[in-house]
């Protein structure tokens, strides 16, 4: 009776071991929806060449959610995705559980607006495993500081500019994917501008072309509101926060002249005073704080001061003091600290 050799058996071992580990291994939780692959009409049976597909967390309306091009989940598409000119959605893949979709023709009409199932292996109890999602890490409204000016992928600059649809004439960005947000922006801060004025409804005022103003941080600091959820600090103070519990709230200034009241007091002089007697010109005279010495003075007239004689002698005039500054023109004294300049995006 003959055995298999050892050799022979390495194969049938690697084999059950490869088995055994995948049977093992808690399945990644992911799934799809029915409109992967799907051609896409619309009311009329044409074909929606160009659509979009945008993916956002469940319960919300503009928070996205990532899609991927791997069952692994580990290759983000872009959001939105862009149906082909067939109008069927390229296959993509999500995290288990509930998604909200939202399809729109190429030029942003809603077509769909819903909140799916997501269907897969896991949706059925098998497995256990779960999948970060990395949109987790970074949604829409996030800002980043990036050592670049020019534009960057997935965000836009907050220089004042504005976004909006592909034909809304946007200054900053005029595309599909900046619906997010607009939406995001139109609820966030009811101070920024909208073209044409607003509705109530940030997704119908985009859908009509408007635009939004972005957040303007051209040549200022970032500071943060002075309650934040709890009571207010009293750190930002009138005038350069008239509203410093606002969002969007801008103060500050680059430089200060100060007004009398902000003049500093208690000040001594020193050095030489010439004394005017009915309005003549006399001696030149020692002076500290209040103090007079003079040598060989004698005043007289409307306004006299005290006469003395001899060396080392002093005399001590006592009344108000004025000082008069040769600022006249009120030059302001320079605030700003030494700083170093950067772009401040903020996601799409």
């Amino acid at each position: 009776m003959s055995f298999p050799s050892i050799k022979s058996l390495k194969p049938i071992c690697f084999g059950i071991f490869t088995a055994l580990s995948l049977w093992a291994a808690p399945a990644l939780a992911q799934g799809t929806i029915p409109l992967a692959m799907a051609q896409q009409l619309d009311a009329n049976s044409q074909v929606l060449s160009g659509c979009l597909l945008n993916f956002f967390v469940a319960g919300t309306v503009a928070t996205p959610q990532n899609a991927f091009a791997d069952f692994g989940l580990t290759q983000p598409l872009p959001n939105p995705v862009r149906c082909d000119q067939t109008g069927r959605v390229p296959m993509f893949w999500l995290a288990n559980g509930l998604i909200h979709i939202r399809l729109t023709d190429a030029t942003g009409v809603v077509i769909i607006d819903t909140t799916m199932q997501v269907l897969g292996p896991s949706s059925g109890g098998g497995g256990g495993g779960g999948t970060v999602d990395p949109t987790t890490i970074l949604a829409t409204g996030d800002e980043k500081i990036r050592y670049g000016t020019g534009p960057l992928t997935g965000f836009v600059r907050e220089n004042g500019l504005t976004i909006g649809s592909a034909v809304s004439g946007a200054t900053e960005r005029a595309n599909a994917d900046t619906q997010n947000l607009f939406v995001y922006l139109y609820g966030t801060d009811p101070n920024l501008v909208v073209s044409g004025g607003r509705t109530g409804n940030a997704l119908n005022d985009f859908n009509a072309n408007k635009t939004i103003a972005l957040p303007d941080m051209r040549g200022r600091i970032n500071a943060f509101l002075d309650d934040m959820g709890n009571t207010t600090a009293g750190r930002l103070a009138a005038p350069f926060f008239t509203t410093p519990t606002t969002l969007g709230s801008a103060g500050g200034s680059q430089s200060q002249t100060l007004t009398l009241g902000q003049l500093p007091t208690g000040i001594t002089s020193s050095g030489l005073v010439t004394v005017f007697a009915n309005g003549s010109v006399g001696d030149q005279i020692p002076f500290s704080g209040s103090t007079f010495s003079p040598i060989n003075v004698t005043a007289s007239g409307t306004n006299p001061v005290p006469s003395a004689s001899g060396i080392n002698n002093t005399s001590t005039i006592s009344g108000q003091n004025t000082l008069t500054s040769t600022n006249t023109g009120g030059q302001a004294t320079p605030i700003l600290p030494p700083i170093m300049l950067r772009t401040q995006y903020i996601k799409l």
